[in-house]
């Protein structure tokens, strides 16, 4: 008896937490368990090919927004190839709206809503039976108890309908049995999972379920008790990931910090026993941080913690529509420390879409979140969930949105479909030249030129429109000369200072095999260079790390530019004057920021 469990991914870096710990809670069945993960840029045929040859005897998809359109193409086929194999789904996808899936898929033998380690251990249980030592399935069971097929179903049908968590076509048997989470094992208890299934991908973990919050457009909001795994067994974990230098561990608990003394006694664990590897991701509400954990932040290894903050607006009649306390000045506030310590990668969420909140409020708010500069700032759209309270007010609030997964917005009272297709757009310039931290010094003196930050983005993004660069799609290489254009198009007097500055860009992101063509002839330079490489190999000061190797093996590894132009910091320029700036950056790429991922400079002001 095989029950293949199977996650649908947005991206190969991601696992499907919910099926390892499904596995996790099947005792005695686990080796009838068997996982399959795919992500949603494979195709259909593929995975529908790899499912079969798998052979299994039961079927079970998780299902989340991101997968279940692609899911739903699979059904019907599947159930052409083995009709005779149940189907079961699970997850937030359908938990909230089972009867409506059945309908749907005719194929699908039921939903297990809600949490489901218990019900899948049930219903593992009820296809896999155990005599000693031998697996039998429920039909070997019944043919040695001399069962008819009508009394075997009979059987059957009662024996699915005594499983708490389940709707068929029959019944419904209620809520699902929630378990403390100390009865959950750990889901990498075997050691091979995260050298082979997860080598190269995020592992994720959790410490706890449920949120204390009541935000209107998450599903999280429905659980109104948060339960906590007992610290004793969170430690052995922690160790389990430190000892095996696990390179990122992403915590999903909901807003970790809920709780001041279970995110200090974490934070202060991981400290204290840092590998100097792991990095660890939190989702947080920053405007509760105590001064008590902004000074353990502080002292943690520069990249050794990411955090999440999910600001959304700072619209206060939108955060009190949408059930969300928050203390913005707290929040600015705190945010402005944690970037101070310049240790720590952060992530700030915007989600336009929201009730009272027009496009005029939304900018003021991304000009808001913008000016707490973080490393990263998550443009999202409202996705209407089956379940959340948004959805029971999508009347109210003239709220149309997409038919099919992922079910984002499309109009609301406040936001018309056309501002949705250019915040669209500005979404898209964010993520190509601010989140991809590759133009940092070049975007910070464009956004001079414009009264707002919103402003740049939205300019940005009518230059990719008029030339036509969202269907073509420039490779990451050809959006600096994108780039370059917008910004003499913009500012053409100072074109030579932005090939400076994309250049030195460049530079601290990676060596090049070879250069644009915007950038400046390098012959005039190459006897420069030459010789600075040929005195570090004889006398090294900046290469001390490679005395091994010689000046050409160095140059490889490393890079030395001359600049006419401060571009390190161009608020040390007075906009005329260029000589008392010349002076060569020289790159190491051995030395890395581990929140940037810029290579380490050195300024040499002689060379």
């Amino acid at each position: 008896m095989k029950i293949l469990l199977i996650g649908i991914n947005a991206k190969y870096i991601h696992s499907n937490p919910a099926i390892y710990s499904l596995r996790a809670c099947a005792g005695a069945y686990k080796k009838n368990i068997e996982i399959a993960e795919y992500t949603i840029n494979q195709r259909p045929e593929d995975i529908r090919r790899d499912i079969y040859l798998r052979k299994p005897d039961v079927v079970a998809f998780s299902c989340y927004i991101w997968n279940f359109a692609l899911i739903s193409a699979l059904l019907p086929d599947l159930a052409k190839l083995m009709p005779s194999v149940p189907v079961w789904l699970g997850g937030p996808e359908v938990s909230y709206r089972a009867a409506e899936v059945l309908d749907k898929f005719p194929q699908v033998t039921g939903v297990m809503v809600g949490e489901g380690e218990y019900t899948f251990y049930k219903v593992a249980e009820y296809y896999c039976g155990v005599l000693g030592d031998e697996v039998v399935t429920k039909q070997v069971m019944a043919d040695n108890v001399n069962l008819s097929a009508k009394q075997d179903s009979q059987a059957a049908e009662s024996g699915l309908s005594h499983i708490p968590g389940i709707v068929t076509r029959d019944f419904n048997t209620g809520e699902p049995k929630v378990l403390d989470l100390a009865e959950i094992p750990f889901w990498y208890a075997d050691g091979d999972l995260l050298k082979e299934e997860f080598k190269n991908r995020i592992v994720y973990y959790e410490t706890s379920r449920g949120c204390p919050y009541r935000c209107a457009y998450c599903l999280s909001s429905i659980d109104k008790s948060v339960r906590f795994r007992p610290m004793d067994m969170i430690k052995k974990e922690l160790d389990f990931f430190l000892n095996n230098k696990i390179p990122q561990v992403k915590f999903i608990d909901r807003t970790f910090n809920c709780n001041h003394n279970h995110a200090m006694e974490i934070w202060r664990y991981i400290h204290e026993h840092d590998n100097g590897v792991t990095n660890f991701h939190f989702e947080i509400a920053a405007d509760i941080i105590k001064e008590e954990a902004l000074e353990l932040l502080s002292r943690l290894r520069p990249g050794q913690v990411q955090l999440e903050i999910g600001v959304q607006t700072t619209n206060p009649t939108t955060l009190k529509e949408i059930c969300r306390t928050t203390n913005m000045d707290k929040l600015k506030e705190n945010v402005a420390k944690l970037r101070g310590f310049g240790n720590i990668h952060l992530h700030l969420d915007l989600i336009a879409g929201l009730p009272y909140e027009d496009k005029t409020s939304f900018i003021r708010s991304f000009n808001e979140v913008y000016a707490m500069k973080p490393h990263d700032l998550q443009l999202g759209f409202l996705k209407v969930l089956s379940g959340s309270h948004m959805g029971e007010k999508v009347a109210e609030y003239g709220l149309l949105y997409e038919e099919n997964p992922p079910y984002e917005v499309l109009s609301t009272n406040w936001i018309s479909y056309e501002d949705v297709i250019g915040l669209k757009r500005v979404e898209e310039m964010l993520e190509l030249y601010y989140n991809s931290g590759q133009f940092v010094h070049t975007v910070a003196f464009l956004e001079k030129k414009f009264d707002l930050p919103y402003g740049l983005y939205e300019a940005l993004a009518d230059f990719y429109e008029r030339k036509g660069l969202f269907v073509q799609a420039p490779s990451r290489s050809y959006r600096y000369e994108v780039l370059l254009d917008f910004a003499c198009e913009v500012d053409g007097e100072n074109a030579e200072v932005y090939k400076e500055l994309l250049t030195y860009d460049l530079y601290l992101r990676e060596k090049l095999k070879s250069r644009p063509a915007f950038l400046q002839d390098r012959k005039l330079q190459e006897d420069l260079v030459w010789n600075f490489y040929k005195k570090e190999e004889s006398e090294p000061v900046l290469l001390k790390d490679y005395a091994e190797y010689t000046a050409k093996q160095m140059m490889h590894l490393t890079h030395l530019e001359y600049f006419r132009y401060p571009v390190w910091d161009m608020d040390e320029w007075d906009g005329v004057a260029r000589e008392k700036y010349a002076g060569a950056v020289f790159f190491d790429y051995g030395k890395r920021n581990p929140i940037t991922g810029d290579a380490k400079v050195v300024k040499i002001k002689d060379i």
